[in-house]
């Protein structure tokens, strides 16, 4: 088996069919960036199909306007026995200069699915620099913080996969 693909940077212009109202990037556009970012790493650490069931702590910083060059950054940052946690990061520039800007970040939380749409087990990864540990750790804080507002909100139900 190949060795496990655990980041990949996507790249590409921002055109005009992406341009909300306001002359910028619609941000759903950006949402769809990330999910295929996300999902292109998720893939490529557990070699299988993969959902995506949550996706939090979306933040937009900046806008990403027309004629950008959109870089999306998809990194594995935690996994469990079937779910996998992908940081996504997006930056945008202008192409004649090269400079990038941090617009847009999130976590993603997919889940190995099988022909069926059945969870299977992914490939476990442990973290072996610093910067991993605390993305780690951050992965699992929001694993807690997501529980204790779903209980508070008696939303404690795990949704069907489909």
């Amino acid at each position: 088996m190949p060795e496990r693909q655990r980041e990949i940077t996507l790249r590409f212009l921002a055109g005009a069919t992406d341009m909300n109202i306001f002359g910028k990037v619609h941000g759903g556009a950006v949402m769809k960036w990330i999910d295929e970012a996300g999902y292109a790493c998720a893939v490529g650490w557990c070699g299988q199909y993969c959902v995506t069931v949550y996706v939090g702590g979306i933040q937009f910083h900046k806008p990403v306007l027309v004629g950008n060059i959109v870089e999306v950054q998809a990194r594995l940052i935690y996994t469990g026995r079937t779910s996998m946690h992908v940081l996504v990061d997006v930056s945008a520039g202008d192409p004649k200069d090269g400079q990038y800007t941090h617009t847009t970040y999130c976590i993603i939380v997919f889940v190995a699915i099988d022909e069926q749409g059945r969870p299977i087990e992914v490939p476990a990864w442990q973290p072996r620099t610093d910067e991993d540990v605390a993305l780690h750790n951050y992965a699992r804080r929001l694993m807690e913080l997501r529980r204790d507002i779903e209980q508070e909100a008696g939303l404690n139900r795990k949704p069907a996969l489909s």
